[in-house]
């Protein structure tokens, strides 16, 4: 079950059959002086560097690994490759010239999210480890000797950062520079969301799927408290966080926007708009509320206060919300200074930001990013869980 490596998932695929074909057998060759099967140990002779990769590929899974790295030779270093992109990181945490004194079982090549392990948990060099790794989506978890070090982050698409990593690829191990060796690999497979597509006419119209359940590779900001979750993206708030703000990786100026949002009792969000990424996004960009409308702590609320209003601003009619724990479908068409915002088919907000040149709000506060020309779409929290889904844009 098991093969040489050729090259990287992306050369792969632009690889005609034949040309493929060809490369593998010469992969395979290089492999079998590479890695041997010794006394039950899947085991890396300590010379060459060519990752075993398997012949299946896989998309979401967990899987237990034992690994060990020999004391004799010098300069330690494996990995496991998730989806064929490097990697969950195995080294000499003695190795401090290169930084191994953080641990084994960080995302190495990470960027953008966390690349370090959170503690250590290395066994003695020379000793048996065991992994146990959790892919979901675009998601990480790693257990090293029982302890958690990866805790649900996005792992990079080290071949190409401008993609989201790949739905389904080969899994390697990966070794070089002294014997490496490891046993008891298991693997589930576990049931794969099914990527949210836009329909005929969206397509048709120009819109852009900004999640589609499978990846947040389109979002910034708080990846932490914001995941992806069985085709949604959940802000469940860890204890003590407030929730923070998620945010699109790109800026836009006038857009149609598209999602489905779920409210849990008394919850409180927001949609920002042309937002920078630093600041309150309701003064120094433009704040559409999210929030159940018919909880109690709201019922002594400012009209411009509730669910879908412009935050401080522009009031919305009220009445369109659905029930706590329904999906709810809204829609916001922002184009110039103009703002509409349609729920569950009703529109409830349609208005000019700038009357009055926007000197004068409904909550007599200064909100000096109103009009501004672009920015960042961002959910803001409030230390409230909630969910969203089938998110998608249009540039106008």
């Amino acid at each position: 079950g098991w093969k040489g490596l050729v090259e990287n998932p992306i050369a792969r695929a632009k690889m005609k059959p034949a040309e493929l074909a060809k490369k593998q057998a010469a992969a395979d060759e290089t492999m079998r002086k590479d890695w041997v099967v010794n006394n039950g140990l899947m085991e890396y002779v300590g010379h060459g560097f060519d990752n075993i990769c398997t012949e299946k590929q896989y998309g979401d899974f967990e899987m237990y690994v034992d690994w060990k790295l020999y004391a004799e030779g010098s300069e330690a270093d494996a990995g496991i490759y998730l989806r064929g992109t490097p990697q969950v990181q195995i080294w000499d945490t003695a190795r401090r010239n290169v930084g191994a004194e953080v641990g084994s079982g960080g995302l190495y090549n990470n960027q953008v999210n966390p690349s370090k392990p959170s503690k250590v948990a290395d066994n003695k060099l020379g000793t048996w480890n065991t992994f146990y790794i959790k892919m979901v989506g675009d998601r990480v978890t790693v257990l090293l000797n029982g302890e958690k070090v990866v805790d649900n982050v996005i792992l990079e698409n080290f071949w190409d950062r401008s993609q989201a990593i790949f739905p389904i690829e080969q899994i390697e191990l990966q070794a070089h520079g002294t014997k490496t060796a490891f046993r008891n690999l298991y693997i589930n497979e576990l049931p794969r969301t099914e990527p949210y597509e836009l329909s005929a006419e969206e397509q048709k119209e120009g819109f852009k799927v900004l999640f589609d359940g499978t990846n947040m590779h389109e979002w910034i900001g708080n990846t932490r408290d914001y995941v992806s979750n069985d085709g949604m993206i959940s802000l469940v708030p860890h204890e003590g966080s407030y929730g923070g703000n998620l945010y699109t990786k790109d800026e836009y100026k006038d857009v149609v926007f598209r999602f489905e949002f779920k409210l849990t009792p008394g919850a409180n969000n927001g949609l920002g708009i042309r937002t920078p990424t630093e600041g309150d996004a309701a003064y120094v960009g433009m704040e559409l509320q999210i929030l159940d409308n018919d909880a109690p702590i709201y019922k002594n609320l400012e009209p411009y206060q509730y669910h879908g209003s412009v935050y401080g601003v522009i009031p919305a009619k009220r009445g369109a919300l659905k029930p706590v724990g329904e999906w709810n479908y809204q829609e916001v068409i922002a184009k110039g200074n103009h703002i509409k915002v349609i729920l569950n088919g009703e529109v409830i907000v349609d208005g000019d930001i700038a009357s009055d040149n926007g000197k004068a709000t409904a909550d007599h506060k200064q909100h000096p990013g109103l009009l501004n020309e672009k920015g960042h779409i961002g959910f803001l929290g409030h230390g409230s869980e909630v969910h969203f889904r089938n998110i998608r844009i249009k540039e106008l």
